[in-house]
């Protein structure tokens, strides 16, 4: 499964995976794809600093990246956190206080912090999460919300580090061309986490004729290998997979309650909601969703103050599993993420598939399997 992209970073196949954990990361890449860690989660530079050293153990020498996330419009700027916090209105605190008691969700014990904070979407964090990654030799750079701030892409071109960024449209698209995006993400309207309104069979060639020659790589949707064959006939020169990593066994969900939704859900079980960070994000489908999106109530702030709102809620509702409201962003291809297995499993799946597809076309074509 290569291509000229894959034949430029040295990996065997094709196949980019982003995720949370640097278990998956790491065992994407010894699977011959190329592993992105996500580092929206770390708001210390030390913890950064030691998940990337273990990243440098687990990769057997191996290429992998980092995806960060800079908005690319700033709903507030030159403020500190705590101010930031500040601007939320008390409408919305005591929104969460009664959508939480209405679901008899516990208090965090006594001295535990929320284990999950949306610092990271803030770009002065961003900024340095990337202090520490240089130091490490990470090959790819992705911004999950555009194109990073010039500076930030010139200082990844001065590493030797390419530059990716994430798009819905072919408008967006032609914008991280023209600010020196070395690749494109055609991001369809399947995928999980932040997404756009377009598809991904019309999204994805519409993105490569507009940014070409630069290489692009199909996601949103996209979880067999016959997808992927279907992603490089329309002229991508690689996949993006964020979802399909969320229920393989090194993925580290720490509950078996999560994963036993993701297990049990249908392709038609997420929604775009902005509950969760502020702007729209597929994810599952839960009550909390629905309370957010119901019409009757405040309705989501922007980004940041949407996370840094329900931070301590999420951390409530995962750390005592509270079922309704339990969720996580996914894609529609949670339909097909029925079993566990290991990355590994899963590439070889994929690779099988890709290989099924390509000799079927070749039937198709009147051509034989070379």
């Amino acid at each position: 499964m290569e291509t000229e992209l894959s034949r430029t970073l040295g990996i065997e196949h094709a196949i980019f995976g982003f995720t949370p954990f640097p278990a998956v990361a790491a065992a994407l890449t010894r699977a011959g794809g190329f592993g992105v860690l996500g580092a929206v989660r770390y708001t210390a530079p030390d913890d950064l600093a030691r998940d990337l050293d273990w990243m440098q153990e687990h990769t057997d020498g191996l290429p992998y990246g980092l995806d960060v996330v800079m908005p690319a419009k700033k709903a507030v700027e030159g403020v500190t956190e705590a101010e930031i916090e500040a601007m939320i209105p008390e409408e919305h605190r005591a929104f969460v206080r009664a959508t939480l008691a209405k679901h008899g969700v516990p208090e965090l014990a006594e001295g535990e912090a929320s284990g999950w904070r949306i610092t990271g979407w803030m770009e002065q964090v961003a900024r340095s999460q990337l202090d520490v990654a240089f130091d490490y030799p990470i090959r790819l750079l992705a911004n999950a919300l555009g194109s990073p701030p010039p500076d930030v892409v010139a200082r990844a071109h001065d590493h030797g580090v390419l530059v990716a960024a994430l798009a819905g449209s072919a408008r967006h698209a032609r914008h991280h061309a023209d600010a020196g995006i070395d690749i494109v993400v055609a991001q369809g309207y399947e995928a999980g986490g932040h997404t756009g309104e377009i598809a991904s069979m019309v999204l994805t060639p519409e993105v490569v004729d507009a940014v070409s020659p630069l290489p692009v790589l199909a996601a949103g949707g996209i979880g067999s290998g016959e997808q992927i064959a279907a992603g490089l006939a329309l002229g991508a020169q690689g996949v993006w997979l964020g979802s399909i990593w969320l229920t393989t066994t090194e993925a580290e969900l720490h509950s078996r309650a999560l994963t036993a939704k993701l297990l049990a859900a249908g392709s038609g079980d997420t929604v775009r909601s902005r509950a969760l960070t502020g702007k729209p994000a597929r994810q599952l489908r839960t009550e909390w969703t629905d309370a957010w999106d119901d019409p009757a109530g405040p309705g989501p702030l922007p980004m940041p103050l949407q996370g840094l709102l329900v931070a301590e809620a999420v951390s409530r509702i995962q750390r005592y599993e509270v079922e309704p409201l339990l969720g996580t962003p996914v894609g529609q291809i949670v339909g097909r993420m029925n079993s566990e297995r290991s990355v590994k499993e899963v590439v070889d799946d994929l690779t099988r598939g890709f290989e099924k597809a390509v000799d079927r076309i070749n039937r198709i074509a009147g051509r034989s399997a070379q």
